[in-house]
């Protein structure tokens, strides 16, 4: 155990919402907070005990960081590995580097998880247009060309279609290394948020449904809908990956299910936008599970009532600041706003999380609320 609550110093890698939400769950614990943010006044350093801001790179901001915490995690996957490694040399860090290094690496990752008997969606490694040709052609139909490091919420990524010119295409791309994956001609898209502790022992949220808009996710909803026997296999896959790579703290797997069948997208090791839901509608939520298992106290077993959680896009703020008090009345409605500043197309500025009687009903009145903002 790094100590007791009240007594631990937790070190936060990333300034963003995820983080300002971890900054929450630590203060309920009486846990001093410091964030690591490379610019001043972040969503979560203004909410932490202590912002320590400097570059990623910097090895002094990284040294003063790392002597006022007792064990450091991360709000986001793009830390530079040799960074967290930096930190690692003075204190306890979880997920370990060597999971951010699968994580940070879409080629790595699959490979990984391919390597280890995981279910994940075909792929090939590119590096010129002639070998986008090949992967395209043994793929059949379209395909994915994405970066193989450093993509998120749709960054990255292009769609190639049958007829495209790949020369084109591999120049659009920036003619560096990347991976092609399959267009998998799924039913729906799933996400499972878990967390394994010290002690190796694995607790799991319920199976996620997920809806995306423009490669961003959109709408959250629980239960999923899905059958026991899908559900069962995506806990099954998603606890093998967390032994696996031997995590401890928060790992979520992405997953496209067909059938009762899933195959691995992609693996965040940390609190996930999917598990926002779990704040107002769990017993205890995804932010509380990563404390405990970076603190190494005991887990729990979730437990979820039905909810739907959409995300808040900078586009709603396009005619000015949307009307939240209208909602704010509302039985059941949960508003969540991340303190950034300038609204942009396409940010994340925050999420309603409605809970309810069951998940479809949640989903569509979350969906319904956000368009009320819209007016």
């Amino acid at each position: 155990m790094i100590g007791a609550p009240g007594e631990v110093r937790l070190g936060i890698l990333g300034n963003g919402q995820l983080g300002r939400m971890l900054v929450q769950a630590a203060s309920r614990f009486g846990v001093r907070s410091v964030v690591y943010s490379p610019v001043p006044g972040s969503p979560a350093g203004r909410l932490a005990d202590v912002e320590v801001v400097g570059d990623y790179e910097d090895p002094d901001a990284l040294d003063r960081f790392a002597g006022q915490v007792d064990v450091v995690t991360y709000e986001f996957e793009n830390v530079p590995l040799a960074s967290a490694r930096r930190c690692q040399a003075r204190v306890p860090v979880h997920p370990k580097p060597e999971v951010l290094e699968v994580a940070q690496d879409r080629l790595l990752e699959k490979g990984r998880l391919r390597e280890a008997g995981f279910p994940v969606t075909p792929f090939a490694r590119v590096d010129s247009a002639a070998s986008l040709e090949e992967a395209r052609a043994a793929m059949g139909g379209e395909v994915i060309l994405k970066t193989h490091t450093a993509g998120y919420d749709g960054k990255g990524q292009q769609r190639v279609r049958a007829d495209a010119d790949l020369n084109e295409v591999w120049r659009r791309h920036g003619r560096e290394v990347g991976i092609v994956e399959r267009k998998m001609d799924f039913d729906l898209e799933v996400s499972v948020v878990s967390a394994r502790g010290a002690d190796q022992a694995v607790h799991a949220f319920p199976l996620l449904r997920n809806d995306h808009a423009h490669h961003i996710l959109d709408v959250t909803s629980c239960p999923a809908g899905v059958s026991p026997k899908l559900e069962a296999r995506a806990l099954e896959v998603a606890r093998g990956v967390l032994e696996t790579l031997d995590v401890v703290g928060v790992l979520c797997v992405e997953m496209f299910a067909l059938g009762d069948e899933v195959f691995i997208n992609e693996i965040a090791p940390r609190p996930h936008n999917s598990g926002h839901l779990t704040i107002d509608a769990a017993d205890h939520d995804q932010f509380e599970q990563q404390l405990r298992s970076v603190c190494g106290w005991p887990l729990f077993s979730p437990r979820v009532r039905p909810s739907a959680m959409a995300n808040l896009l900078g586009d709603l703020w396009e005619g000015g600041p949307p009307p939240f008090t209208e909602l704010l009345g509302e039985d059941g409605v949960h508003l969540h706003l991340y303190g950034k500043g300038a609204a942009r197309p396409g940010r994340k500025m925050g999420h309603l999380t409605v809970v309810g009687d069951d998940g479809l009903s949640c989903r569509e009145r979350v969906v319904a609320l956000r368009e009320r903002l819209r007016g």
